[in-house]
């Protein structure tokens, strides 16, 4: 057998954060919330690290590296300026919240950096990405049936957390369904290929 190429430390800090953050959420947000693809990833990423799985790490990693960026930044400017230039955090500063349990949501800055690291050490699948787009258009249909429309889980009543009320609900969640693979998927992919092509070059 070939020696373990994540380290037993990542996987065990890993496995207790879930334990930690999964408890907190399944007690105060309830199920609903799990269906966040951010949240999925945070178990799929559990399971990636233990199995050391290429394909599973690659495709989580389009999943919370993009949304990553961009929530961080949300937060970071409203932060420093008040203003929130994406949306979807604004819960990161309401008051009424514990700030205990808004700080837990600092995982969305943690996600990428373990997910890029496990590609970093695997290395990356490129069918991460078709994996990662069939992920999503069952759970993205599936978070429109069953979930709160309040909750607008994974925008699905609306982009930025926000309802929409232009177009009929099933032709945008439809449009949602195309426009997320594009957007959110595809721009990691391309870059982490470039980069693998790189690193091959390099190595050579």
């Amino acid at each position: 057998m070939s020696p373990p190429r994540l380290p037993l430390w990542l996987k065990l800090a890993f496995t207790l954060w879930v334990l930690i953050w999964a408890t907190s959420y399944a007690r105060v947000l309830g199920w609903q919330n799990f269906l966040w693809l951010c949240d999925l990833a945070s178990f799929l990423i559990l399971v990636a690290l233990w199995t050391e799985n290429r394909l599973l790490i690659s495709a989580q990693w389009l999943a919370v590296s993009l949304v990553g960026v961009l929530w961080t930044l949300d937060v970071a400017v409203a932060f420093a300026i008040g203003v929130h230039p994406i949306g979807g955090t604004e819960y990161m500063f309401d008051t009424a919240r514990p700030l205990a349990f808004r700080l837990l949501s600092l995982f969305h800055l943690f996600l990428p950096l373990v997910a890029g690291y496990g590609v970093w050490r695997l290395g990356y699948d490129r069918r991460g990405l078709g994996w990662q787009v069939v992920l999503t258009w069952l759970v993205l249909p599936l978070s429109y049936a069953v979930t709160d429309p309040e909750r607008n889980i994974n925008w699905v009543q609306g982009p930025f957390g926000q309802p929409q009320t232009s177009l009929d609900p099933l032709v945008y969640l439809v449009g949602l369904m195309l426009a997320w693979p594009v957007v959110v998927y595809l721009p990691p992919h391309l870059l982490t290929r470039g980069l693998a092509r790189w690193r091959r070059l390099r190595g050579h």
